[in-house]
């Protein structure tokens, strides 16, 4: 059976899973055309800069269901052979479910993940930026309420389906988890020079800093150990 693609998006209180929370999950179904919205009351204050960024105060959360009690119908939404899609999800949303599941005492759902920012860096790399707002202008769709869950992730279906043009999602899901050679430095102050001219020392304090253990940069560690520079 093909996967389904499910796009689907955070609002938060801050930008630490540890100690922030959801306050807002909105996931679209395209095949279906439906979609699933709700406001999480995180049982602790909004600060004033996340609300300044996504337009959610305390009064709009304050008789929303909790994380735990909206995870029966989040699961139910989420059934079946899908893939879920977020714009930079392996750095921050899929953070943030696993963070709220674990608190909730709720077993989180082997749902396969991807992370669209990461497509649109690797098979994009001629633009100068990756962000949703950013793809959503090149490709030419109306702007939306930008930080507001269910907005971005409508908007995110259309840009990654003209991201992806026609390859089926298993293919998209097949060529993401396949390990890519990176020959250049992708973030930092070394961003765009040839990994192989790196200074010794910025590849040690990138080991020892933990920041190749992260997720986002397991094709980065992958690629310095082929290159026998790790």
């Amino acid at each position: 059976m093909a996967l389904r693609p499910l796009y689907y998006d955070t609002e938060t209180t801050g930008i630490a899973s540890a100690t922030d929370r959801v306050v807002e999950i909105a996931v679209f179904d395209p095949e279906r055309d439906r979609s699933y919205c709700s406001f999480i009351n995180p049982g602790q204050p909004i600060p004033p800069e996340a609300t300044a960024i996504h337009h959610i105060t305390n009064e709009m959360v304050a008789d929303a269901p909790s994380f735990a009690e909206a995870t029966k119908e989040l699961i139910a939404f989420c059934e079946g052979e899908t893939v879920l899609i977020a714009h930079n999800n392996d750095a921050f949303d899929i953070h943030f479910l696993r963070a709220e599941f674990k608190r909730a005492e709720v077993e989180m759902p082997q749902w396969r993940f991807l992370d669209s920012l990461k497509w649109a860096r690797r098979y994009r790399p001629d633009l100068p930026r990756h962000s949703l707002q950013f793809l959503r202008e090149i490709y030419g769709f109306d702007a939306n309420n930008a930080h507001r869950a269910l907005d971005d992730v409508i908007v995110l279906s259309q840009v990654f389906e003209a991201l992806i043009d026609d390859l089926s999602m298993d293919k998209v899901f097949e060529l993401m988890n396949t390990p890519r050679l990176m020959h250049s430095m992708p973030f930092g102050k070394h961003r765009g020079k040839a990994l192989k001219s790196l200074p010794k020392n910025y590849i040690e304090w990138l080991a020892q800093s933990g920041a190749l253990d992260k997720d986002e940069n397991q094709e980065l560690k992958s690629s310095l150990v082929a290159l026998d520079l790790v």
